[in-house]
């Protein structure tokens, strides 16, 4: 079985209205997924903009690489360009070290290409000022096959037109916020033909795949395929070789 652990992103996104427990309660929980990374080499730590602060403060105390990362305009993408790179600038101020954006994919599929890609480009241009990484989610389980396939496309594109060779590794394509609302029980995250039809798509850019890596076998076979980063609320069980049944 290979390392997995140094791929995954260790993630907790839900709100405390949405989990039933307190702030308080919350960044205990974040306290300790960073020490699970800490104790066993899982690559960052995924979490709300709220609690970023305290966390790289907790990881950093204990002399850590751990990389904290968070997300932005999540989890509906809607948010303004504007919004967006306010709640981009804060985390950056708070110790971000990735900034994981929901592309405004309800633009895209309303055929407002010019707004996803103005957002696109002010937003990661303002991670890459900083020396941040940028992950873009394009929520796949919204879209179909050829939508996933363009989308991709064009986030390459937009890449290659605007930022230097040296600046792709650090943008990403992701797959899901692992929030979406799907019906007949189709999955809402990462599945081996979207990530697929991603890799196909994203030229020089690294995918992440996130939500539904769920047992070590898929974990590997997702990186088998080319994926650089897996998010998972599962990440100690996967390196520990059990399966879950989270929904993330």
């Amino acid at each position: 079985m290979m390392n997995i652990a140094r791929y995954l992103d260790s993630t907790y996104l839900k709100t405390p209205a949405q989990s039933g427990i307190s702030d308080e309660e919350t960044l205990q929980f974040d306290k300790k997924l960073a020490q699970e990374a800490i104790d066993h080499g899982i690559f960052a730590v995924m979490i709300r903009p709220d609690y970023v602060a305290d966390i790289k403060k907790y990881i950093q105390e204990r002399h850590s690489d751990v990389v904290v990362g968070t997300v932005i305009g999540f989890h509906e993408g809607t948010y303004s360009i504007e919004e967006k790179l306010t709640e981009a600038s804060k985390a950056i101020e708070d110790g971000a070290d990735e900034l994981d954006f929901v592309i405004n994919y309800n633009a895209y599929l309303n055929g407002n290409l010019e707004l996803v890609k103005n957002e696109f480009v002010q937003c990661t241009q303002l991670a890459l000022q900083h020396h941040k990484v940028a992950k873009w989610i394009i929520e796949i389980a919204a879209l179909t096959d050829d939508q996933i396939a363009d989308l991709t496309k064009n986030i390459s594109n937009w890449s290659q037109e605007n930022f230097s060779e040296n600046d792709l590794p650090n943008i990403f394509v992701k797959s899901s916020t692992g929030f979406y609302q799907t019906e007949g029980g189709k999955p809402n995250g990462a599945t081996f033909e979207g990530i697929q039809i991603m890799l196909d798509n994203a030229g020089k850019l690294p995918v992440k795949a996130a939500g539904g890596v769920r047992t070590p076998e898929d974990a590997e076979k997702m990186i088998k395929m080319g994926v650089k980063r897996i998010g998972t609320s599962s990440a100690l069980g996967l390196i520990r070789n059990e399966s879950s049944s989270e929904g993330y």
